[in-house]
């Protein structure tokens, strides 16, 4: 049976509306996932490479879960792929303990689809953001596949969305990161 490993980039998941979400309706519907909050695990950023390493090594597929913070990954997720994905195990020469096996990138987004374009706010459309760690996949020899995100998914009290709509939106976006999943195992 394939094996699914979610690398849980969230900085506090337990404090999360989203991510938290569509972690835990992705372990409620899917059989063999592997989730490693990096949060609980590496509070202090020092990270077990080799515990890290041989999880990837066991897994098949790699969902990457995170909140879009600052245009690409949360801090400690960087230093994650900085850390395990190292020369001579995901790349280089002997490089090839990730070759074949599938990337998916799965993260939530707190500003609106429309900032995201050449007139917006944020002036370049996701996909163009996300190129780095498309050329991560490649490099690693992964199969790279199309990112499962959704726009609007912040909720601040009183201020900005209600929290039944982003955690509708983290439902939605769920079940697409599901068939997705289900898509890759078949």
């Amino acid at each position: 049976m394939s094996k699914i490993l979610v690398i849980s980039g969230h900085p506090d998941l337990k404090a999360s509306n989203t991510n938290s979400l569509i972690i835990n309706e992705l372990k409620e519907s899917m059989e063999n996932v592997e989730v490693r909050r990096l949060d609980t695990l590496y509070p202090t950023y020092a990270i077990d490479i080799e515990a890290e390493q041989q999880a990837l090594i066991d897994a098949d597929i790699v969902v990457l879960q995170f909140p879009f913070y600052w245009y690409s990954v949360p801090a400690l997720l960087k230093k994650w792929i900085d850390d395990v994905l190292a020369y001579n195990f995901a790349y280089g020469s002997q490089g090839d303990k990730l070759k074949g096996k599938d990337m998916v990138l799965s993260f939530t987004i707190g500003g609106p689809k429309e900032s995201y374009d050449p007139q917006g706010f944020n002036h370049f459309p996701i996909e163009e953001l996300m190129k780095p760690l498309q050329q991560t996949a490649y490099l690693t020899q992964m199969n790279y596949h199309a990112p499962v995100y959704t726009h609007g998914m912040v909720y601040i009290e009183g201020v900005y969305n209600t929290l039944d709509a982003v955690e509708g939106r983290a439902k939605v976006h769920a079940e697409r990161l599901i068939e997705m999943l289900k898509t890759l195992l078949k």
